[in-house]
């Protein structure tokens, strides 16, 4: 009898192991993705810096990885204090790290869109066109951010915990505008919390949708913009060595409304804190729960024929100093063919990546149809793994949106086939 007994606790010990090893597991690491600047790397988002290099550091970029496990499967999320990334970064970042269970459908790259990090075209080991006004390719850079990111996805997938999931949302009046005044503005706040399950906070993901765009093409010094003061302030709020991680929405058409003061540095950071005391007292009221849903889908999209916008040379044009010929050879070496869309789930949180600057009303559109299959908290993932170029509606493509339609490389039909590309992927999460 005894050892009947006996038996029967240690099936019924292995069976609690068994439920507690199937809830979801997870990680978090950092990297400081700042280079030095005897690298002399240039500062991106302006044509007018003409690749000039970066003359000092404001404040510190970083990179932070949140790797997730259950059961089989294991998906990266990597945010970046970066402008963008150019289709060839993650391709070589999967060589590297393809022995280890990596793959492109596993891992989502997104960068914050600071314009006061490094140039992406620089990036770019296709771009051999030696156009200050476009970027200059840097191989030691390309290197630094490879081995940063490769970094940084192996220590967060080291020593995975079982942790608890939860997300809230607020609606945030008077933060954001539609800069080309179209009346669709993205006004959700969505704060994703990660906890161990004895509910210290392991990761927290804020997503806002808006370009960091205070500093000018004049602010020459290395900065995380108002994501990155988002990011200190939160974290320090939050404390017990918490790790925030930002990533943009469709900013496409977005961006922030600031204070007027005299330094682009300060309207950032008064910003930034602004927005982290909205975070926090989102945070602040997340119930979380374990062993949430999790999955995530990948899918390819071949992109419409690549073609010069006819405003370009008004616009873009004068920006980055390019005729209509010129362009198309810049199109034909760093504009691809196709692009890749992810999308994951956890728990009652959705992102859905975007290849590119998504048009605000394109991501309203996208998370209004998940939000009626069921899930909460949809939300988009901006400039997801590669930069292709603004992604907008045919309307807003063919009547002129401006800067955004002329930097549109894919024609009018672009926005269509991204969209239904990202609702495809992201739809097969819902069931």
């Amino acid at each position: 009898m005894k050892n009947i007994i006996r038996q029967l606790v240690v099936i019924g010990l292995l069976m609690v192991s068994t439920v507690y090893s199937a809830g979801l597991k997870a990680n978090v690491a950092s990297i400081d993705l700042t280079p030095p600047l005897e690298m002399k790397f240039a500062l991106g988002g302006y044509g007018d810096r003409m690749s000039k290099p970066a003359e000092g550091i404001h404040d510190r970029i970083w990179a932070k990885a949140l790797v997730l496990k259950k059961g089989d499967k294991k998906y990266a999320i990597v945010t970046m204090d970066m402008l963008g990334l150019p289709p060839n970064v993650k391709p070589e970042l999967i060589k590297r790290l393809a022995a280890e269970g990596w793959t492109e459908e596993n891992i989502m790259l997104l960068p914050s869109h600071s314009h006061t990090s490094f140039d992406m075209t620089a990036l770019n080991d296709k771009n051999n066109l030696n156009s200050p006004q476009i970027g200059i390719f840097q191989p030691e850079l390309l290197e630094h951010v490879l081995s940063s990111l490769s970094k940084v996805i192996r220590e967060a997938d080291k020593n995975l915990q079982v942790v608890r999931v939860g997300t809230g949302r607020i609606t945030v009046e008077g933060m954001n505008r539609n800069r080309r005044g179209d009346p669709d503005v993205d006004k959700g706040l969505t704060v994703t919390r990660i906890d161990y399950e004895n509910g210290t906070p392991m990761a927290v993901l804020v997503n806002w949708t808006a370009h960091p765009t205070f500093m000018s093409e004049k602010d020459m010094w290395v900065s995380g913009g108002w994501p990155g003061y988002l990011q200190r302030e939160l974290q320090q709020w939050i404390d017990d060595g918490v790790t925030v991680m930002y990533y943009n929405g469709a900013e496409g058409d977005q961006s922030p409304i600031g204070v007027s003061v005299v330094s682009h540095y300060e309207k950032a950071e008064i910003y930034g804190r602004a927005m982290a005391i909205k975070a926090f007292d989102v945070y602040k009221n997340i119930k979380t729960k374990s062993d949430v849903v999790f999955n995530y889908a990948f899918n390819k999209v071949d992109l419409p024929k690549r073609r010069v916008h006819p405003s370009f040379m008004k616009t873009g044009g004068a920006e980055y100093n390019l005729t209509p010929e010129a362009l198309d050879a810049v199109l034909n070496v760093m504009s691809p063919p196709s692009a890749s869309v992810g999308a994951v789930r956890i728990g009652n949180l959705m992102i859905v990546g975007a290849p590119g600057e998504l048009a605000a009303g394109l991501g309203l559109h996208i998370k209004n149809v998940l939000m009626k299959k069921g899930i909460k908290y949809p939300t988009i993932g901006g400039l997801a793994n590669e930069w292709i170029s603004y992604i907008l509606s045919a309307d807003q493509y063919n009547n002129g949106a401006g800067y955004e339609s002329s930097v549109s490389f894919y024609g009018d039909k672009l926005g269509a086939v991204i969209v239904k590309s990202m609702l495809d992927t992201s739809l097969s999460l819902t069931h």
